[in-house]
Parts: structure tokens; C-alpha cells; sequence
């Protein structure tokens, strides 16, 4: 590749002499240090008159000082009449930051996409943007390009029953890209959502309550007296049915004694109305009775659906048993019910602002303003804050891919984990991201998870050589070919569509 420079920064050698080697070239020269009051010094030790040149740079512990290093050399090959300069960026610093999740918060991925423009930079290459709509932050081309192809591949050579897996994504947010790999592999998806358990309601689940649970006396349904009787019951089975009914007014006497006779092709039954069994038909006894007389014929075959849906408690971040005591009220030396965290009595609750009201949002009630991920983990982390995660979908007795963007903080995965094979009965849990960032002690976190096999992670951020050798379950899978062809694909003006196409085994 004559007439390229590819230059590498600070935070990234390894993963820059790979991509160099991959391309059969050596990484160009270039001096980066500090000075003693810490401020980032650039030195180019060679020409880059008319060159295309390559800055390869990576989010980092110090992730300040890699953007200042970053955008210096930046500009230090314009000022050295480069013909053109890419900032190839496995990791976008700041990705997380590409909205206002408060009224005075700030756009920080626009602001940094804003300072490359400034910098000199023409072209950007990176790897799984937080949210692909970032790339219309930047007024220059972005290749958006994606570690799916290669995660599959690794799916498919190392999980020997990959095909009976499930494809779980551990957030709401997250549903895209796991459909996204589930279709490419053909495989099921599920999701795991986790949602702040309310204290007690006594309005709220008496509603619920008197509706699930509606116990009606003869010849009530839904608290009306119908005038249906065995003959009419038979005769429901045909094309007509004449029945009268009178309606009751608060007080409890009939508003309408003598209504006309309705009729009607098809009975109106309520879905809360219990069933009733006509003559012709088998009381639940005697169905029971059949079962039993028949024995094995009737365990033969069964065509009831599976359970989909599973729910579990969730204290400071791990899964509890049913019978757990709840953080959220605590029986007093009385037997009286006090509630902490804040959480009022809920007689005192009025029925509007307690059962039907919706969570208040950042940015006046729109959805859109999440909270980041530190916030999230906070609440996780609260004793006095008890959580409900839901499963959807069938995980028994599967391998299971919880699949994300990046793996920061440990709370969220390991609570997926957690849920899926205590609840959900899954067989294995592998943890997969494209983006290891692996936060304060995270990874040393879900090294020690018992529900947790393996952690599928990219080189696409730096981890300390000490980090990677203590940690058995990761697994570090390599990008450098991946960047080496977008770089030499975009050097000669080549297609880069078959980098997006999943790589047959």
C-alpha cells in the first residue's frame, strides 16, 4: 500500500502493530509524550506530504488524555500537508453520551464528532456505535463497522449445540442487535427486562384481585343476573339464543326489572366470566377422573403451550427466592407493616398518583431520555430498592447468548445471567460484547459468577495483560483483520459491503 501512513496512538499498540501486519507494512513513526504539568506532546518523525494517512486510536483508562493525544496528531498531520486523514476509532469514546437525558445535559458524542471535524479529519472508521445514529454527528463519511460476522463465526466453531440456543438481550434497548444476530444464525431470542418493584397497593390489588378472581353465585355473570336457563344452555349450541338480563345500578336494585329479550347469534361473555359446563359437556371431576384412568396415554402427548414469560425478585442485584424477605416493608415489633425507602402506606396512596401513573422521565415524559447505565446500576445496587426481572422466552435446558454493545458494569449481566438459569433453567450463559470495557472491578465480578461460563469480548478496547491471565472465562476475539481490510478497501476506493456479510465456516 504505497503512498498510506498508518500511525498509532497511545492507547492501542498491540491492536495497531496487528492491522500493520495484516497489511504488510510497519506502523509509522511517531514521538507522544507528556510534559510534567501533563500536557499531551506530538512529534511526526516522518513525511506525510500528500500521504493517505491512518491515526488508529482507542478509548482507554485515561480516555481524556487519548481524545487530546488523538485530535494533536490530528492536526499535525494536516499542518504536515497530509492528503487526506482517517481517524480509524475501534472504541468511540464518549458513544454512551449521544443525547440530553437531562434539561442542562450536554450532547458530549456531538461535541467530540464536532472537535475531529476541527482537528482535519475526512473519514472515520469505528466499530459498533452505542447508537447507530451518531454518524449523522459528524460532516465527514463514517464506516460504522460490525464485530456481529465475527461473534457468529465464534458461535458457530465453539458452542457445539449452537443451534439449540437462545439469543437473550439482558435490556430493552438492546432488542435490535439481538434479533439481528438471531436471524443471522436462525435462532430464537428472548429478552430480560427489569422494572422497580412497587411497595404494596391495597386499592391496586384489590382491582386486580376482584377481577382475576371473580366469584359469582348461580346465574350471575360479572355481578348480572342472567335469566339463562339448562334448556337455553342447550340451545346455545345452535344458531340462536334469546336471554334477557337486568342490569343493577350502585344501590344494588335492578335499574331495568323487565328488559326486552335480546337476541343473538353468539352469547357475549365476559373473558373475566368463569366457564360454565353444559349437559352435554364434562365436569372438571370427571376429566380429572379420565386422566387418571388412562394414565401414561394421557402424559404421551400434551399440546399445551410452553411457559414463556418468567419473573423473578431482584435484590441489589442478584435473584432471590419467593419467600425473601422485602427490602421494601418490614414487620414491626407489633406485627404492624412499616414501609422504608421512602415508599408511603398504601392506604394513604391515592389511586391515581400510586397504581396508573407513569414513571417521571428526564425530559418531561419522554421515554427516550433513559438513564445511563451507572444510574441503572446504582438502583440495582440499592438495598432498599426491590427490583422485578422478567424472562421472555423459552431458555430450558438451552445454551443461552446474552448479547450487548459493550460490557462496563457488572450488575445488569449478572443479574440476566441469574435470572435465565435460576429461573429459566437455562444449561449455559455466555456473556458477549463487542466492547470489553470492563469498569472498576467488572470483570473480576463476573469472573466469579457461578451462572456466568464464558465472557466474549473484542480487542477493540485496550485490557491489561494481568486482567486478561486471571480471568479464565474471557475470551478476546481479534479485529485487526477486520480493520485492515476497511482501511486498505478504503485506501483504494473499494466496496466495504462484504465486511457487513457474515463469513461462511
Amino acid at each position: 500500500m504505497r503512498g498510506t501512513l498508518v500511525f498509532s496512538g497511545t492507547s492501542c499498540p498491540a491492536l495497531t502493530g496487528k492491522i500493520c501486519q495484516n497489511l504488510g507494512m510497519a506502523p509509522a513513526e511517531a514521538d507522544l509524550s507528556q510534559f510534567s504539568n501533563g500536557e499531551t506532546s506530538v512529534r511526526i518523525l516522518t513525511s506525510v506530504r500528500d500521504k493517505d494517512v491512518f491515526v488508529v486510536q482507542s478509548g482507554s483508562p485515561t480516555i481524556n488524555d487519548t481524545i487530546m493525544e488523538l485530535l494533536i496528531m490530528i492536526s499535525a498531520c494536516k499542518g504536515g500537508s497530509a492528503s487526506k486523514i482517517t481517524a480509524v476509532l475501534p472504541y468511540f469514546p464518549y458513544s454512551r453520551q449521544s443525547k440530553k437525558k437531562s434539561h442542562r445535559g450536554a450532547i458530549t458524542a456531538r461535541m467530540l464528532a464536532n472537535l475531529l471535524h476541527v482537528a482535519g479529519v475526512k473519514h472515520v472508521i469505528t466499530v459498533d456505535l452505542h447508537a447507530s445514529q451518531m454518524q449523522g454527528f459528524f460532516k465527514c463519511p463514517v464506516d460504522n463497522l460490525h464485530a456481529e460476522p465475527l461473534i457468529a463465526r465464534w458461535i458457530r466453531l465453539s458452542i457445539p449445540n449452537w443451534r439449540e440456543a437462545v439469543v437473550v438481550s439482558k435490556n430493552a434497548g438492546g432488542t435490535k442487535r439481538v434479533t439481528s444476530l438471531a436471524d443471522a444464525l436462525k435462532l430464537n431470542f428472548g429478552l430480560v427486562t427489569t422494572d422497580r418493584k412497587r411497595a404494596p397497593n391495597m386499592s391496586a390489588s384489590m382491582i386486580m384481585n376482584h377481577l382475576d378472581g371473580w366469584d359469582n353465585p348461580p346465574g350471575f355473570v360479572n355481578g348480572i343476573r342472567h335469566s339463562r336457563t339448562i334448556s337455553e344452555d342447550r340451545e346455545s349450541e345452535g344458531i340462536g339464543l334469546t336471554w334477557s338480563r337486568a342490569t343493577a345500578d350502585p344501590q344494588g336494585s335492578p335499574r331495568r326489572a323487565n328488559a326486552p329479550p335480546l337476541r343473538t347469534t353468539n352469547p357475549m361473555r365476559s373473558p373475566f366470566a368463569r366457564p360454565y359446563h353444559t349437559p352435554s359437556q364434562k365436569s372438571p371431576i370427571e376429566e380429572l377422573k379420565d386422566e387418571e384412568e388412562n394414565g401414561d396415554e394421557g402424559q404421551a402427548y400434551t399440546d399445551e403451550r410452553a411457559q414463556e414469560v418468567t419473573h423473578g425478585r431482584l435484590v441489589q442485584g442478584h435473584v432471590v427466592p419467593d419467600d425473601f424477605p422485602s427490602p421494601a416493608q418490614s414487620d414491626g415489633a407489633d406485627g404492624s407493616q412499616s414501609y422504608q425507602g421512602g415508599d408511603e402506606d398504601p392506604m394513604t396512596m391515592s389511586h391515581a398518583s400510586s397504581f396508573f401513573a407513569p414513571e417521571p422521565h428526564a425530559l418531561g415524559g419522554s421515554g427516550d431520555a433513559a438513564e445511563s447505565s451507572d444510574e441503572e446500576e446504582e438502583k440495582l445496587q440499592d438495598p432498599k430498592i426491590e427490583h422485578m426481572i422478567t424472562l421472555v422466552g423459552n431458555v430450558k435446558d438451552r445454551p443461552v447468548l446474552i448479547i450487548d454493545d459493550m460490557i462496563d458494569k457488572a450488575g445488569s449481566w449478572i443479574a440476566a445471567a441469574e435470572t435465565v438459569v435460576k429461573r429459566g433453567k437455562a444449561k449455559k450463559v455466555y456473556c458477549m460484547a463487542t466492547h470489553g470495557v470492563f469498569g472498576a472491578d467488572c470483570l473480576e465480578q463476573l469472573q466469579a459468577c457461578e451462572c456466568i461460563d464464558q465472557i466474549i469480548v473484542t480487542n477493540s478496547f485496550p485490557i491489561p495483560e494481568r486482567r486478561a491471565k486471571n480471568a479464565s472465562k474471557l475470551v478476546i476475539l481479534d479485529l485487526s483483520y477486520l480493520l485492515a481490510e476497511a482501511i486498505r478497501r478504503n485506501h483504494y476506493g473499494e466496496s466495504i459491503s462484504p465486511l457487513f456479510q457474515h463469513m461462511a465456516d
